[in-house]
Order: structure tokens, then sequence, then C-alpha cells
């Protein structure tokens, strides 16, 4: 199936644009949460004789499983948004399970990329874009971390080029958002989120009707 990342793009910011203040109001309940986590390792690098200008291992280790939960309700809340706009809530960014399928999917992905670019980049991208829905695929259908990355990749056969241009386009989308003092981040994040849902939606064979569903709405 074919992929264009403008319409991935567009559906975010037409989902967005739907309920703004929704979307507005769950970035900051993220902000939050990971001033939370911040302030959480902050006490524990205390605890174990570092401080934030030299975190400890432990408290690195407490940022990241923390970081975990956070990652886990964003991906479960832009699923959940782009099946339904109107009826997700913020408790949708509360969803911890399966967390250590998602922890391993997302130190497996994590250890390939950053291997990758430590092997002169190009290998790095490649794996970027190959596991690029591994962690979607765990929250959406309770895969184990190897399936979930072989799923990954078979999801993005046929449309990796079009899909590293995705992920460049989506970059380039959240430097203007920190560009615009951070607060443009507030807009930003949820249209990529919601892009992001599309894609993997789209490509798992699981998007179709609601993307019509979308467009028919739009040229009404």
């Amino acid at each position: 199936m074919n992929f264009s990342p403008g319409d991935a793009i567009k559906f975010g910011w037409e989902t967005f644009k739907q309920r703004p203040w929704f979307f507005i109001g769950a970035m900051i309940i993220l902000a939050m949460a990971n001033i939370a986590v911040g302030i959480i390792t902050g006490a524990v690098d205390s605890a174990a004789g570092g401080s934030f200008e030299e975190p400890t291992l432990l408290g690195n280790l407490v940022s990241y499983l923390l970081g975990v939960l956070i990652s886990m309700g964003l991906t479960a809340f832009f699923l959940a948004a782009h099946d339904n706009p109107r009826g997700v809530d913020f408790a949708t960014l509360w969803h911890p399970s399966p967390y250590w399928k998602f922890f391993g999917t997302s130190v497996l992905a994590s250890l390939a990329v950053g291997i990758g670019f430590l092997l002169l980049i190009v290998p790095g991208l490649i794996a970027m874009v190959l596991f690029m829905f591994s962690t979607f695929l765990v929250i959406d259908r309770g895969l184990g971390p190897i399936e979930a990355l072989k799923g990954s990749i078979e999801m993005t056969q046929g449309n990796r080029w079009t899909l590293f241009g995705f992920i460049l386009l989506c970059m380039l989308i959240i430097f203007v958002g920190v560009l615009a003092l951070g607060v443009g981040l507030l807009v930003a994040v949820p249209i990529v989120g919601l892009a992001f849902a599309y894609a993997y939606r789209l490509l798992s064979g699981g998007g179709s009707p609601q993307i019509q569903s979308m467009d028919s709405g739009l040229q009404a």
C-alpha cells in the first residue's frame, strides 16, 4: 500500500483542529509527567551521591524506566485519537501494559539505531526506518520484542524511502515547534503523533476506513 507523508501530516493537522485545546491539554500533562520524572530522578541521583550535572547510573536507569511508561501512554493515546478523535480522553495517557514487552522492544530498537549511527550513520538511518512502528505493534497487538521488530520491518517494505522522508518532515515540524519558544511543541507534537498513528494504521491495513471517512468529510 502506498503511503504519502503529505496525507499523514494533513490528517494530523485536521484531527488536531477538531479538538485543539484537548490535544494541547494532553501535551501539558505529558510535560508535567516529564517534570515529575526529572524530580524523581534528581532525588535518586542525590541519594546515590550524584547530581544534575553528574547523574548516576541508578538515576539514569530510573529515568529510562519511567520514560518507558510515558512513551507507552503517548503511543496508546495517539492510536486512540486516530481511531476515535471525539471519544479519546486523558485517561488513555495511562497505559502501563504490556510494560516489559514495550521496554524490551524499545531497548532493542534503540540499540540497533545507536549502533547503526556509530557505523557511519547510514545503517542507523536504515534501522530508524525499519523499526519505526515496532512499539506501536506492542501497544496495538501485544507483540513481543522480536515479533514487533520483524513486524515493523515487514510493514515498511515498499515505502522505506517515503517513510524516511516522512521522518525528516516530522523532525522539521518538531524543530519549528522548538523555534516557537517551545510553545509550538504543544501543537507540533500532536500533529506528528497523529501522523505517525495514521502511517501505522494505513500500513498495517487497519486504517483505511478512517482515512477515507476523513477525506470524504474534508471534500464535503
